[in-house]
């Protein structure tokens, strides 16, 4: 009976090789497994974050559209004078004809032998004042033509620039739209990307937070000591709160920071810029120790956030997408400096 051999055992090593074989697979990443979900806190900074970036281009979409207002009014007054000019130009035109056919009627035949043949030299005379008359009216109607032919000429240059200008005006607003709609959605992207009872704790965790820092935005009517047109401003902003913040926006339903700045003020007889740096380059700048009620309040720089003061220590200002018109402490964000209309 011959021996039978038992097959050798694998090594310890080639062992631990088909292991790491096997296992390969569950070990891999596959295209199936997804990135980590960020926490609710994660998403929120980054909100935050962006809600905070669509600011700068908010400010310079409404001075762009602002720009543009008014270009698209210069360019309606120059449209408006082209055609009258136009018109003064198809009337004297149409007034030269008849003075050329006098004129050919009476001075078709030299003055000389006009009176030659003429047998009354009384008709003679008539005929030449006739002329001189003429020919007087046809020179000033002429030169009236030419005049108004000059400045037709020249305002429709000044239209076409306007028009140029407008068009390159909107394509800048376009722009920025687009950057500042960009952002937002992102915004909404994540937000949307929580589970219903995470939006339910973010929304819970914003209402402790507002509480705690002492923020209303529930509607109220202003009873401060301010007086005049101040009083005038601040029953108006008081008279939004809870309305939502909205960017672009002046109102009536929704506002962005200077949008309500400028409402306020504005029911108040006071016509303000529409940017927050425009604001703040033509208020007369006041101490943070002299603040009254209805200056103008900058947080953080001299063109990203405005609101007013209100007294006490507070402000009312539209804070940003997604958040309602509220007061604030005045110091619930970096204070740069104020302005008095």
């Amino acid at each position: 009976m011959g021996t039978h051999r038992r097959p050798k055992p694998p090594s310890r090593a080639r062992i631990a090789t088909l292991g790491m074989a096997a296992g390969a697979v569950s070990l891999l990443p596959t295209q199936s497994q997804a990135a980590p979900q960020p926490t609710v806190d994660e998403v929120r900074q980054q909100v935050e974050d962006l809600y905070e970036e669509a600011t700068a281009p908010t400010e310079e979409y409404n001075r762009i559209s602002a720009e543009g207002k008014k270009l698209q009014r210069e360019a309606d007054r120059a449209q408006d004078s082209l055609a009258r000019k136009q018109q003064e130009v198809n009337e004297l035109r149409e007034a030269i004809g008849p003075l050329a056919a006098a004129q050919y009627r009476s001075g078709g035949i030299d003055p000389s032998v006009q009176l030659f043949l003429s047998g009354n030299p009384d008709d003679y005379l008539e005929q030449a004042e006739m002329l001189d008359r003429t020919s007087n009216r046809q020179a000033d109607a002429l030169g009236a033509m030419q005049a108004t032919q000059r400045e037709l000429t020249q305002e429709r240059q000044v239209a076409q620039e306007r028009l140029k200008d407008l068009e390159e005006t909107r394509a800048k607003a376009a722009a920025k739209k687009d950057e500042v709609q960009a952002k937002l959605t992102k915004a909404r992207k994540l937000l949307n990307s929580l589970t219903a009872a995470q939006r339910a704790r973010m929304a819970a965790d914003q209402e402790r937070d507002d509480t705690a820092a002492g923020v209303s935005d529930s509607t109220a009517t202003y009873n401060g000591p301010s007086s005049g047109r101040a009083k005038a401003a601040l029953d108006f902003a008081y008279a939004q709160l809870g309305k939502p913040y909205e960017w672009g926006s002046t109102g009536p339903n929704s506002y962005d920071c200077s949008g309500l700045v400028g409402a306020s003020w504005r029911t108040a007889g006071v016509s303000l810029p529409r940017t927050v740096k425009e604001m703040y380059d033509a208020g007369r700048k006041v101490a943070k120790s002299d603040l009254q009620p209805g200056d103008i309040i900058y947080w953080y720089n001299d063109n990203q956030h405005n609101g007013m003061y209100v007294g006490n220590g507070k402000a009312i200002h539209a804070p940003r997408t997604g958040k309602n018109i509220e007061i604030v402490p005045l110091d619930s964000m970096p204070f740069f400096a104020a302005s008095r209309p």
